[in-house]
């Protein structure tokens, strides 16, 4: 089996703006011994060759942060009239299936993925649909990932496909670029410039009505086939967390 890894790094990174900053302290061995010492042990009893403990902290990590899976909480507190879904809430069994690409890198900045785009993609590749498969969407803007631009490029989900995929049994997707929607500073301008209350978040908020999960922030989907593999996203269990944090596996026999 080949293992292919679909998750950024989490490390300090300068470039990335102030709501995405990840910082960590790294604790050298030798700093342990003193803090074993104090616990009570003499160093005379230390294990031969023994330096101490390595250790770290995430001193500060939004669980957006990163390449991270969404909770139905993250859109709305409630879904269809029910408690949203946290993060440790989530079913185990969405997070395991047999995955899928949607190649979209030919969609310019700022244009939005529609139903047609998908049907369309589909139907040229002669693949289909199945339920509780894990669909990824390939933008390709994975290469600006750990840029200060990251949040500021590509193309997005329209609310209308987002639903199309969640009627065909889809419970989890995930997309290559910084979010799910178009690019928000963009959304944002745009909501201004129309003064369209619907523009904002529109494929977040589908959440609002029915249940589904979406990942950001993935990467190397150019190395996966367009199907036939596995996907592993599972989450870490933050308790009434709206999202967190995921190490997101391919598998290919």
């Amino acid at each position: 089996m080949k293992i292919i890894d679909l998750s950024k790094p989490i490390k300090n990174n300068k470039q990335d703006p102030w709501f995405m900053k990840v910082k960590i302290k790294h604790k050298p061995h030798k700093k342990a011994k003193w803090l074993i010492r104090f616990l009570g042990l003499p160093f005379k009893l230390f294990p031969k060759g023994f330096s101490g403990w390595a250790d770290d902290t995430i001193q500060k990590m939004g669980v957006h942060s990163t390449t991270h899976i969404d909770a139905p909480w993250h859109y709305s507190p409630t879904t269809n009239g029910k408690k949203s879904k946290t993060i440790d809430e989530i079913p185990l069994e969405w997070c395991f299936g047999e995955g899928i690409v949607i190649d979209m890198k030919h969609k310019p900045d700022f244009e939005v993925i529609t139903v047609k785009d998908i049907k369309t993609y589909l139907s040229k590749n002669k693949l289909a649909l199945r339920e509780n498969m894990i669909v990824l969407i390939k933008t390709g803007r994975d290469k600006f990932n750990g840029t200060k631009d990251f949040h500021k490029k590509g193309t997005g989900m329209s609310a209308e496909a987002t639903e199309w995929l969640i009627d065909q049994g889809i419970k989890i997707m995930g997309i290559d670029a910084w979010g799910w929607d178009l690019p928000l500073p963009y959304l944002i301008k745009k909501a201004k410039e129309t003064n369209d209350p619907e523009l904002f978040w529109e494929a977040h908020l589908v959440g609002k009505n029915k249940e589904y999960c979406h990942m950001e922030q993935l990467v190397n989907l150019d190395a996966l086939p367009l199907s036939g593999f596995k996907v592993a996203v599972f989450p870490l269990k933050i308790v009434g967390a709206s999202a967190a944090p995921a190490r997101v596996v391919a598998m290919l026999d």
